[in-house]
């Protein structure tokens, strides 16, 4: 266990400089050192350590997505931000959950209120075999029953 200070310094209309001390107590043992570099220094590989720090001291959990994604907002409900579960990729957050984050639905996502026709959200497919094809998608047998029907018209 490790205690962490950090001090916040502010400056009032007073000209009064203000400092504020928080402490807390961080198990570190859970990390691997190649995990905290990778944190420290990249943002793609996931949440960087300010992120981290940000969320554990001012993050209010808003709840999970089936992709197991966590979202947070802050106690004033001016900033939400998300955590991604695995890869950094903005297709992985699902519409509903994506209307809450920019502030166009006060309303939580929640996965069970879905309607018969709704499906379930695809992250973005390009460059999987999912991915759309033309030359693929398009069949001879289909282009022609679809001709055969038209006629077109000549004077």
């Amino acid at each position: 266990m490790i205690n962490i200070k950090i001090c916040f310094y502010f400056n009032s209309l007073n000209s009064n400089y203000n400092l504020i001390i928080v402490e807390k107590t961080v198990n570190l043992n859970k990390y691997n050192s190649n995990f905290m570099l990778r944190e420290i220094f990249t943002w793609w590989n996931g949440q960087t350590l300010g992120t981290r720090l940000w969320t554990y001291f001012n993050g209010i959990y808003a709840g999970v997505d089936s992709k197991g994604n966590k979202y947070f907002h802050d106690k004033k409900d001016t900033k939400r931000w998300v955590i991604y579960a695995n890869e950094v990729e903005s297709t992985y957050v699902n519409p509903e959950w994506n209307n809450w984050l920019r502030f166009t639905s006060k309303v939580k996502a929640s996965e069970d209120e879905k309607y018969k026709w709704q499906k379930n959200h695809l992250s973005n497919q390009t460059g999987t075999e999912n991915a759309y094809d033309p030359e693929k998608n398009n069949t001879t047998d289909r282009s022609k029953k679809r001709n055969d029907d038209y006629i077109k018209w000549s004077p």
